[in-house]
Formats: C-alpha cells, structure tokens, sequence
C-alpha cells in the first residue's frame, strides 16, 4: 500500500505536474508513506515550483534524519545536491560549497556534483572554472545531457570555440528532444553564429513548450531584432 502511494505521487512529479504532486503529498496522513519521502518529495515540489524557502523547510528536515538502509541513504545524498541548488539559487554560495564538498567527499554520483559545482561557478561568473567543471563531468559521462548543454550554452555565451558548442548542443537536444533548455541553447548557438533563421526556428520550439520562461523570450526577441535589422539591410 505505501508503495503505491508512493508510486502514484512519484509520477505526477515526474510528469512536470508539480502543484498536483504537493497536494498529493500533502493530503496524505502521517505514516501512509515513509516521513522521509514525504519531505522529500515536497520539498522538490516546491523546488520546481521555485518556492525556495518552502522548499528548504522539507529538504532541510531529510538531511537530519538517519538513513535505515541504502534506499533512505540514496534520498539523503540527493537532498543534499538539490539543497546545493537551492543554496546557490538564493545566494547562499557558502552552504551550496559545503554540501558539494561533503558529497564529493563521500563518492556520491561525481558527473551530478560536478554538474552542480559547474553551475554554482557560472552563478559566480567563474566562466574558466565553469568550463573546466562541465569537462570533468563529460570526462565520467559522454552522454551527460546536463554537461553537454551546460558547455555549449557557455562556449556560445563566451563566443568561443562555437563549432563545438554548436555539437555539444545538438547532441544534447538528440538525447532529450522534448527539452527546453536544449532546445534554448541549440537556438542559442545558432544565433551566436550568426545564423538568425535556425536561431529563431529553435527557440520558438522551447517558447511553446515553456510560453513563460522569460530568458528564452529574451533570447527570441534578440534573435529577431537581428534578423528584421538584416532584412532592413537588405531591402537598401
């Protein structure tokens, strides 16, 4: 019964419906699943929904509880990578540097902390370090679709080596073709290479699937007031 439960909460987070998996986790009375994935998975809810604070209040209460076997230790080191999120997306670099060092420390899942450490190095504009963080990860996995579109998005931004940044970031959007932020950093790219029709066809795939996300607007509009400035052109 608790693992139904479980289950059924479990896939309304991962089908992105976020709100309907906090209120699934929140009906549910105490001890029809586990107190921990209880916090747990509340606290990424809030995560996604980018209510940090809220977020911090469950994920905080997982670290503090002692894991009763391999499954409950599991949660526990992944809460930890996404408190080193949250850390990092509230400004609280200090917190997200001791929870990367801590699971570093312990071995757990190298191409995800350094992922993570490589974001928290973009957030701090260390570009280089940035850079050297996503090669580390691909050093472990090839195919790590976080790193390959991390990479390539900054390399575009950095306006180097834009041939590679151009095939990290198809090869990212070959492995998750239904991702926004592939899909973003592909566009991206294309534009950064001064290819504003291919640029703008990209991006308004990723506006479709996220209608709200205002950097990927920023980017569109930047597309096309490139592109009507160069059909200006033209026209003289």
């Amino acid at each position: 019964m608790k693992q139904d439960l479980l289950v059924q909460g479990v896939k309304l987070y991962r089908n992105g419906k976020y709100t309907d998996a906090l209120k699934f986790f929140q009906s549910l009375s105490p001890g029809e699943i586990s107190d921990l994935d209880t916090a747990y998975f509340i606290g990424l809810c809030y995560m996604k929904l980018k209510r940090y604070e809220d977020a911090l209040l469950y994920l905080e209460q997982v670290v503090t509880i002692v894991p009763e076997n391999d499954i409950a230790q599991e949660r526990v080191l992944q809460c930890r990578l996404t408190l080193a999120i949250i850390y990092t997306n509230t400004g609280r670099m200090r917190l997200a540097e001791f929870e990367l060092k801590s699971l570093k420390e312990t071995g757990y899942k190298p191409a995800a902390v350094y992922s993570a450490m490589a974001y928290i190095a973009w957030m701090q504009k260390d570009y280089d370090r940035c850079v050297e963080l996503y090669e580390k990860v691909l050093e472990v996995e090839p195919d790590n679709i976080t790193a390959l579109n991390g990479l390539g998005y900054v390399l575009a931004c950095r306006n180097k080596d834009l041939t590679r940044a151009l095939m990290l970031s198809k090869k990212a959007l070959d492995l998750s073709p239904e991702s926004v932020a592939c899909l973003d950093s592909v566009g991206w790219v294309y534009y950064k290479l001064g290819l504003a029709e291919e640029a703008a066809s990209f991006l308004k795939k990723a506006i479709a699937l996220s209608p709200e996300n205002q950097e990927i607007q920023n980017h569109l509009q930047t597309v096309l007031n490139q592109r009507n400035i160069a059909d200006l052109g033209g026209q003289r």
